[in-house]
């Protein structure tokens, strides 16, 4: 049996999920969770070994619980962007992983924004300034850890450091690339003046190659690490995001895919880079097809503050309920939770504002009748408006959004995907597959093996049905009264 191999490099843990070419899947499995080491208050920082051998695992299990005449054809990676991995001249790590969540150059993007860098950063990048991304985190090496930063000859984004791993080779891709802050959205390639504020050479950076084009065949000691046959090819892939919504058929204009994992990110489709109708909060990035744009705006780690409340509250005193199991008795409680409760939570992290930097969270208005799932309720309110909030400024623009296509771990929630819908007052399809990363990495790993023409003929092959939420409109003029108080705390407490 010919298969395709996606894999999904999160923020959290790494998916490897394995597909024959009609679209069936024939096998999965996951990583363990990284883990998050917190030196300093606001440093967010991981193991890169401990993300590659996630990798390994994840592969190692879907071969194992593939059938035993499964022949990998080809292997596609949808991973994270923005963190960073500072390397030596040979690919091997010498500093931890910094994640995008990580905020320590506040200093570094005040600074800038006070100099007017800013603008000019964005108008090459097509990225605003923000905590957590390659150009100001390689910046933050060069003034405080001037050891490391002379000894790194390399920098890494997930996606290239693994695709190294995988084949040797120094390889990335125009979406993940883009991710870094570094490269010029208009021309395709590593950008001088953006690599000279780092403080680095473009030549510190992988080679930029085409989502969809081979990278090369496994290596022998990769093969040997991951069971993968030395004759299975690596297929350039894309950030998770971009490459989700390929999966999704979010291929043009009026589109938007809302991925809701740990981090949320909205991202629509633009034909073409000098579409001046887009608001200037939007970030810009490549499709992981040629000659498309994402635009998008990062609201941050919203998700992070429901995982965090979920196992402080359902994990049970031995921390032996899985994610699923504590999703399932978060929706079973959140049907006696009102939305009456007059209880709002501000967000630990994320936000239409701020979307990458840890801050101070807080409920308001918390009483001794509240339980766990009108806290948990809360939560997902302060998401849902934090969403309109942004959602808004698009539709100020004359940008028409006719539907989300959400994903992610908040789409395993349907009360939270039907108090988005109502609150934004947007209809939300809820496609019933789980992992679109992987699906869409696959499909680019069949085209770039040979097998599909093109991504379309892929798509038609992959496709699944989806679920639309409408918002309940018994609910809508309640809501717009909470929203217009939810922004009255959020402008008292502002994210910091």
């Amino acid at each position: 049996m010919k298969a395709l191999l996606g894999l999904d490099i999160g923020t959290t843990s790494t998916k490897a999920l394995l597909f024959d070419t009609s679209g069936a899947e024939i096998s999965r499995a996951s990583s363990p969770a990284y883990h998050n080491n917190i030196p300093q208050p606001g440093w967010v920082e991981q193991d890169p070994e401990e993300i590659w051998q996630a990798v390994v695992t994840a592969i190692r299990g879907a071969i194992k619980n593939a059938p035993l005449d499964t022949e990998i054809l080809a292997i596609c990676i949808a991973a994270q962007s923005g963190s960073l991995i500072p390397a030596d001249r040979y690919g091997n790590p010498i500093y931890p992983l910094i994640t995008w969540m990580d905020g320590r150059t506040e200093n570094i993007i005040r600074e800038w924004r006070e100099t007017g860098v800013e603008a000019q950063v964005k108008a090459i990048s097509g990225w605003s300034l923000r905590t957590g991304l390659c150009l100001p985190t390689i910046a933050w090496l060069r003034q405080n850890n001037p050891k490391i930063f002379a000894e790194a000859e390399h920098f890494f984004s997930v996606n290239d450091f693994i695709a190294h791993r995988l084949t040797g080779k120094f390889v990335t891709n125009p979406s993940n690339a883009g991710g870094m802050q570094l490269l010029n959205l208009h021309t395709g390639k590593w950008d001088k003046i953006l690599c000279s504020l780092a403080g680095i050479a473009p030549t510190a950076l992988s080679r930029i190659q085409l989502a969809g084009t081979p990278i090369g065949e496994i290596s022998p000691e990769a093969s040997s690490t991951t069971g993968l046959s030395e004759q299975t090819l690596l297929i350039n892939g894309g950030h998770d995001q971009g490459i989700a919504a390929l999966g999704l058929s979010i291929n043009d204009p009026g589109k938007y895919l809302l991925a809701c994992g740990t981090a949320w990110v909205i991202s629509g489709v633009s034909t073409s880079v000098e579409n001046n109708t887009v608001p200037p909060e939007l970030d810009w990035n490549f499709h992981p097809l040629d000659g498309r744009w994402v635009i998008s705006q990062s609201l941050g780690g919203l998700g992070a503050s429901l995982e965090w409340w979920l196992n402080q509250a359902w994990q049970g005193v031995a921390g032996e309920a899985s994610r699923s199991e504590m999703f399932k008795s978060l929706d079973a409680e959140l049907t006696e939770a009102s939305p009456n409760s007059g209880l709002f939570f501000l967000p630990l992290t994320g936000g239409h504002d701020n979307p990458a930097t840890t801050q101070s969270g807080r409920f308001i208005g918390l009483q001794l009748n509240h339980h766990r799932a009108d806290m948990a309720r809360a939560i997902l309110e302060s998401a849902a408006y934090e969403l309109r909030w942004a959602l808004e400024i698009i539709q100020k623009a004359g940008l028409p959004i006719e539907k989300l296509w959400m994903i992610g771990g908040a789409a395993e929630s349907p009360h939270w995907a039907s108090i988005l819908a109502t609150v934004t007052g947007i209809p939300i399809a809820l496609p019933q597959y789980d992992n679109w990363p992987a699906l869409g990495a696959a499909i680019l790993a069949g085209v770039g093996a040979g097998l599909f023409e093109n991504v379309e003929e892929g798509l038609i092959n992959f496709k699944k049905p989806a679920q639309e939420i409408v918002p309940i409109e018994a609910l809508r003029v309640h809501y717009d009264d909470l929203f217009e108080e939810y922004k009255s705390h959020r402008k008292a407490f502002p994210a910091r």
